[in-house]
């Protein structure tokens, strides 16, 4: 991953952090399988995340759920560009959970919490933050259960209708995506996916489903940019 000549400082040290996210997550693929083991880099991962900037509108405070976030994609990279805003990244799966909980503590990240769950369980949830230890990927044995959260013990958090914005990269169909979307959404919360391929059957579906107001897609190469208005 090659970093740009004659950038400004703050373009600088956003691209440095995206430097040791790719090196971070490559050296914890070697133990965990968080992308293909062919890929020397994850640039193209990305830059697959920063299309997910075209459709939201970042303000100061606003709170983003990223569904689904496997190895910290897209919410790691807006985290990066935007300390501005507030990142949930969740995962069903508690390995990928344990290294994106590693790298959001080597990246410095304060404006990102992490969470093993569900989505469709997460708006149930009141979820209490526990201190621990973050493994190390040298470290690292598949059989350890590391807290869902960092941060201080007995703070609460409740996630029904809190989040501005769902974003996820294809990690389901569309029609699941709106419906475990729509009880974590605030009023007028938009859910955002990005999709390749052959998604008409998908777009249709989703625009019969009863809560949701309407679709827009937006074309950016080969991708998909889908906004779903609650």
């Amino acid at each position: 991953m090659k970093i740009q000549d004659n950038i400004s400082v703050g373009a600088w040290q956003t691209l440095i952090k995206e430097k040791e996210f790719n090196d971070l997550l490559l050296e914890w693929n070697k133990k965990i399988n968080l992308v293909s083991r062919k890929k020397t880099e994850v640039t193209g991962l990305i830059e697959d995340s920063k299309l997910f900037f075209h459709a939201i509108d970042f303000k100061e405070g606003i709170n983003i759920l990223d569904l689904g976030t496997g190895g910290g994609f897209p919410g790691i990279i807006i985290a990066i560009h935007h300390p501005e805003v507030n990142l949930t990244l969740i995962d069903s799966v508690q390995k990928k959970i344990n290294v994106v909980k590693d790298v959001v503590k080597k990246l410095e990240l304060k404006n990102v919490e992490v969470i093993c769950s569900r989505a469709e369980e997460l708006a149930q949830k009141n979820l209490s933050f526990i201190k621990g230890e973050y493994p190390k990927a040298e470290e690292f044995e598949p059989e350890l259960n590391f807290p869902l959260t960092g941060g201080d013990s007995g703070r609460e958090q409740q996630y029904a209708h809190k989040f501005h914005y769902v974003v996820s990269r294809s990690v389901a169909v569309l029609q699941d995506l709106a419906k475990w979307s729509k009880d974590l959404l605030k009023p007028g919360g938009k859910l955002v996916a990005v999709k390749g391929g052959n998604i008409e059957g998908e777009l249709q579906k989703t625009k019969k489903l009863e809560y949701v107001k309407n679709v827009e897609i937006f074309d950016k190469n080969d991708r998909k940019i889908i906004v779903v208005r609650f």
